[in-house]
């Protein structure tokens, strides 16, 4: 995903403002990078099972479950990465070289790729972003208000009680997602909270086991949930009412789902492996594989697959989830990075004004 990297701050960073308690071990972590690459196949499978037509209910309660967490987990662990942010000048040319540039290349590419696609007249519109494109503004704003969370006292708890105000306001813009931006915040300020030692936690041994049960209650109440609410409180990109409930129903909502989604994290992150795998240097190229699926997705809604009778079945929908974790998988790889490098990637040394002489 955007701008997560998986080298924890070491004694240089501690001495530009990172915390004293940071890990100083040399190289990429595997364990974050497995935790990448696996949220990023849960990304994608959720986003094949979408467009399905009458998806039925135990698809239903996957999606549930999977929303749940799949990208508190990435946020949070963006907010890990970003400790001791400073705002300073080549910092923020990074900032601007790995979100406002690839958000605004891709912007312009989905929108060709729709008008190409049967929607010649469909809008380039920088200020609402095309489906998935919403995380790259909002990681970019996140981090801008890095040293503010760094320096309140309570900063989850000012975090949530933001997010909650979104949640009960349905007239807040549709610019950038903004609602979006509100109610994911506090994920994204818990990371910039944590430490090694609380990941250490989560990988032990007793975790792990304690995970399964949880999940199973957590698939079995996803399950009952289905026909009684809708998946729409997931994606934070409404407020209450306009999800057909009163308005103060958008505070506990929040605080509720802040907290499921903490714990099927926890579960999540109980289970990824901690060795060097074959995924692992996948997981350096989430970015690719989030920004590049969304053409597959859309591409095939836009052929009709997901309407074959093969996709009713549970075999097929079985099928269709293997092949977007394998879809995601390919975007991810070096072949793949190499050829979009220099979109999502972009260095525009060219563009940097030249220091002055002593």
């Amino acid at each position: 995903m955007p701008s997560l990297t998986s080298r924890p701050p070491g004694p240089a960073a501690a001495k530009a403002g990172a915390p004293a308690d940071a890990p100083s071990r040399p190289g990429r972590d595997p364990f974050f990078d497995n935790a990448k690459y696996l949220a990023i196949v849960l990304v994608a499978m959720g986003h094949s099972w979408e467009p399905l037509p009458g998806s039925g209910r135990v698809v239903e309660t996957l999606y549930t479950f999977v929303y749940t967490f799949h990208m508190p987990v990435f946020i949070i662990l963006a907010g890990y990465f970003s400790r001791g942010l400073e705002l300073r000048s080549g910092r923020m040319w990074k900032l601007v070289t790995s979100l406002v540039v690839p958000y605004a290349v891709f912007e312009i590419a989905y929108t060709l790729f729709e008008r190409l696609t049967g929607s010649p007249q469909f809008p380039l519109s920088p200020l609402t972003p095309y489906w998935l494109l919403w995380f790259l503004p909002a990681l970019f704003l996140w981090r801008l208000t890095t040293p503010f969370w760094e320096t309140v006292r309570w900063p989850v708890a000012v975090a949530l009680v933001i997010a909650a105000m979104g949640a009960v306001t349905s007239n807040i813009g549709g610019d950038l997602h903004l609602q979006r931006i509100l109610q994911f915040l506090p994920y994204y300020v818990l990371g910039l909270q944590l430490r090694p030692a609380h990941f250490d936690l989560v990988r032990r041994r007793a975790v792990r086991i304690a995970a399964v049960p949880v999940c199973l209650v957590a698939l079995a109440a996803a399950y009952w949930a289905v026909p009684r609410t809708t998946t729409s409180w997931f994606f934070r990109r409404y407020g209450a009412e306009q999800l057909g409930s009163p308005a103060w129903a958008g505070a506990p909502v929040t605080l509720l789902l802040f907290g499921c989604a903490l714990v099927l994290s926890a579960c999540f992150l109980a289970w990824v492996p901690n060795r060097r795998l074959w995924m692992t240097a996948l997981g350096a190229g989430t970015l690719y594989g989030y920004l590049l699926h969304g053409f597959v997705i859309k591409g095939a809604v836009k052929l009709g697959l997901f309407e074959k009778d093969v996709f009713s079945t549970p075999g097929g929908r079985i099928l269709l989830s293997v092949a977007a974790a394998a879809m995601v998988t390919a975007l991810c790889s070096p072949p793949v990075r190499r050829v979009f490098r220099y979109v999502v990637e972009p260095r525009l040394q060219w563009a940097v004004k030249p220091k002055p002489a002593p």
